[in-house]
């Protein structure tokens, strides 16, 4: 029985083994790289095995150098892919020293075809036979190349790179692979350089064996690369369960997930968002297809939306209307995060869809009943105002049947007095103006619609305010004074709703104010600029004051001070101030009476 035979046979056997499963693994996953180098190394193994096994079995001076020239090849190999493995898998290493040893190495092989008859040898002078495990194997006498000193230099310079690099991987916390990556190729180097240099100059009577070395590396590091597939495959089972849990969560939350390739525009999503927006489970995703199932007047703001996400911080957040194919209408919102690359160009759009629809409902129903509050209030101060309302249209009306029955008298006279006549039409037109102005006003104040948010001029709608409630003033013995900010920047509301609150608060100070002299009956309504932008309105009286635990509660639905009073109009004031994104309360003045402050945001590009 022939051991060398057995042994070598056996180490390239298992080398070869080893680098077609790590092969495979690279096959399946093409950015494990360490993999391939291992495989390569591996590979390079099996053939020194062969290529010494050859050697030991020459018996010739020509075969034996023939295959100690051709050892160098996969020589060659283990130690390049040995330099950029420790580089990629303890990711550490100088790299200015692992490209020198590469080409240390190349010049070390490029020698070893042009300088005698292989790096070591100038020439082989002879064989000899030496008894190894039992049987007797060849070596060779000759002499020595000394350019061999090229190639255990870069050996050297091998070494002192993967001490370098164990260090660092230490350093950074992966110890168990510094220590096995560092230690089985410290070994390696040590006993195959050790050994070759000491056969090639006779120390030892053994053959050069470089590949028992090299087969415990490739044990120990095929070991490491093992436990890592182990892990892998633990992890990859955890993420499974980890996948399972938030499919669990999305689903619970009725949350869809997407994910846009932003370079190709593919749209990978979950089940829950292809039935959220219509998409059946394997139709194809694009952007333009999602953006088509968009309700029309929302696809150029979705579309800017992300293009403002990818241009400034990454987040995308956006509600919007979905058709469904079933002619179905589905309020979604949807929110995301752009990914960049080192480049800063955006690579991933990751984001969840959420089915808003009922909530879109509850607040549609909610605007509408309180626009059916704000209605009845309305119609409630309008009835309040009723006596000052007619007698502001009996003024105008008896004024014209006065001009008219004048007119009648002239025109029954021999001669007319045409100056007269034409002066008795004109006042007849003026108050008839007059008549169909208070009916506009009052008509406008009666209108019953959805809030229609405009730019207003605050001091012209506090001038028409007076005008409406002049009369009931002189009812009360109140007098109203306006003190305009001249200059003050448009606000944002609704003409007929802020109307109502003016309407309401001058009211209230009348009847703050009934118990006071006639001559202390006065309001004042001011305009300011608000601090931190906006403007101010501020209504104050000379009454009896706010009690100052009262100060809030007056704002309360059905708390009232008043004898007759529903405890609606404040309450109703507030929600109207607050829809317009604006601010009321109420303060004591120091001397005597309350004072009621609204403040209404200016109009802007992007609050119209």
């Amino acid at each position: 029985m022939s051991w060398v035979t057995i042994i070598w046979s056996m180490t390239a056997s298992a080398c070869l083994t080893l680098a077609l499963v790590n092969f495979l693994i690279w096959c399946r996953q093409r950015s494990t790289w360490a993999n391939l180098l291992f495989a390569l190394m591996a590979v390079a193994t099996a053939a020194i095995a062969g290529f010494e096994l050859a050697m030991m079995r020459a018996v010739t001076l020509e075969s034996f150098g023939l295959a100690l020239r051709w050892l160098h090849v996969p020589a060659w190999v283990i130690v390049v892919s040995l330099a950029w493995f420790v580089r990629l898998y303890l990711n550490a290493g100088r790299g200015w020293l692992l490209w020198s040893i590469c080409g240390l190495h190349t010049i070390s092989l490029i020698l070893n075809f042009l300088l005698g008859q292989s790096l070591n040898y100038w020439e082989i002078t002879r064989l000899r036979h030496i008894p190894f495990l039992g049987e007797s194997v060849s070596v060779a006498d000759g002499v020595l190349n000394h350019w061999m000193l090229v190639g255990q230099a870069s050996f050297l310079m091998l070494l002192i790179f993967v001490v370098d690099a164990t260090a660092a991987a230490w350093w950074h916390g992966d110890r168990r692979r510094a220590l096995v990556v560092g230690s089985s190729v410290a070994f390696f180097v040590f006993a195959a350089t050790g050994e070759a240099t000491l056969a090639l100059w006779h120390v030892i009577q053994w053959p050069i064996v470089a590949s028992l070395p090299a087969l415990v590396m490739v044990g120990a590091m095929s070991l490491e690369l093992s436990r890592d597939a182990q892990r892998a495959g633990q992890l990859a089972g955890e993420l499974r369960e980890t996948e399972q849990r938030m499919i669990l969560a999305t689903e619970a939350a009725g949350l869809g997930i997407w994910i846009r390739d932003m370079a190709g525009n593919g749209i990978w999503a979950s089940d829950r968002w292809r039935e959220l927006f219509g998409f059946t489970k394997t139709e194809p995703l694009d952007f333009e297809r999602f953006l088509q199932r968009l309700h029309p007047d929302d696809r150029e703001e979705v579309r800017a939306a992300m293009e403002k996400a990818v241009a400034g911080t990454g987040h995308y957040k956006k509600e919007y209307r979905v058709m469904l194919p079933d002619g179905g209408l589905r309020w979604i919102s949807a929110r995301g995060r752009i990914e960049f690359n080192g480049d800063g160009r955006p690579v991933l759009a990751r984001g969840t869809a959420t089915d808003i629809t009922e909530r879109k409902r509850s607040e549609q129903e909610i605007t509408h009943q309180r626009n059916v509050m704000t209605h009845l209030s309305r119609i409630s101060t309008v009835n309040e105002l009723s006596t000052s309302l007619a007698h502001e249209l009996n003024q105008p009306l008896t004024a014209i049947l006065s001009n008219a029955q004048a007119a009648q008298r002239f025109l029954a006279q021999d001669a007319a007095d045409l100056d007269n006549l034409r002066e008795i039409l004109t006042d007849i037109v003026a108050q008839d103006k007059r008549a169909g102005e208070i009916i506009r006003r009052l008509r406008l104040l009666l209108k019953k619609g959805e809030v229609q948010q405009q730019p207003l001029d605050i001091n012209e709608v506090v001038q028409e305010a007076l005008k409406l409630v002049r009369s009931d003033l002189l009812n009360h013995g109140a007098a109203a004074h306006a003190a305009l900010a001249p200059g003050l920047p448009a606000v944002t509301a609704d003409r007929v709703q802020i109307l109502q609150v003016l309407l309401n608060l001058v009211m209230n100070a009348c009847d703050a104010m009934a118990g006071r002299p006639a001559g202390d009956r006065r309001v004042i309504l001011s305009t300011e600029s608000a601090d931190g932008g906006g403007v101010c309105i501020s209504i104050a009286d000379k009454g009896t004051g706010i009690a100052p635990d009262h100060l809030e509660k007056i704002f309360e639905p059905f708390f009232t001070t008043k004898t007759q009073g529903m405890g609606l109009g404040l309450s109703v004031c507030r929600t109207i101030v607050a829809v317009h994104g604006g601010k009321l309360w109420a303060t004591n003045n120091l001397d005597r009476g309350a004072t009621f402050h609204v403040t209404l945001p200016i109009a802007t590009e992007t609050n119209p």
